[in-house]
């Protein structure tokens, strides 16, 4: 079973804004799968403005960059049952990789190319409504 570093994603996911680390580090789960794919597993608080702003983004990036020849992985949100353990304190939001050739450092790439940069700076996340233009990270990250 292949074993992947995740130092670099683990990096990258601390500084999203809306990301929930009661645990610090820990609080993020990770995992590599017997056939060499890889997981990491994480709460947002859903209650910050940028919440669900970071699972559009997210979830564009890398389910969706590109319809014709898409990333390999997979972004989802994950759930105990809700009538179990309450609802959205217990949501939960997975990426897996589905190829064992993409790895947690190029993820980074890929995120890191476009989401807001810095991706911890708070003014970077101006959306297209906002009164000034959308400050955005360049296109300039890894290519299909």
């Amino acid at each position: 079973m292949a074993t992947h570093d995740f130092d670099k994603l683990l990096a990258f996911m601390e500084r999203l804004p809306a990301i929930r680390l009661p645990a610090g580090r820990k609080s993020i789960g990770r995992g590599s799968f017997p056939n060499g794919n890889w997981w990491m597993k994480f709460s947002l608080d859903t209650k910050h403005p940028l919440a669900w702003r970071h699972v559009q983004e997210l979830g564009f990036v890398l389910n969706y960059v590109s319809v014709e020849e898409r990333l390999p992985t997979v972004f989802m949100p994950v759930s105990p049952p809700p009538y179990l353990n309450g609802g959205v304190e217990f949501l939960s939001w997975v990426i897996e990789s589905t190829d064992p050739s993409f790895t947690p450092d190029t993820c980074v790439e890929w995120l890191e190319g476009r989401l807001p940069r810095p991706v911890d700076d708070l003014s970077q996340w101006r959306s297209g409504g906002d009164e000034e233009a959308e400050p955005r990270a360049a296109a300039d990250g890894p290519r299909l």
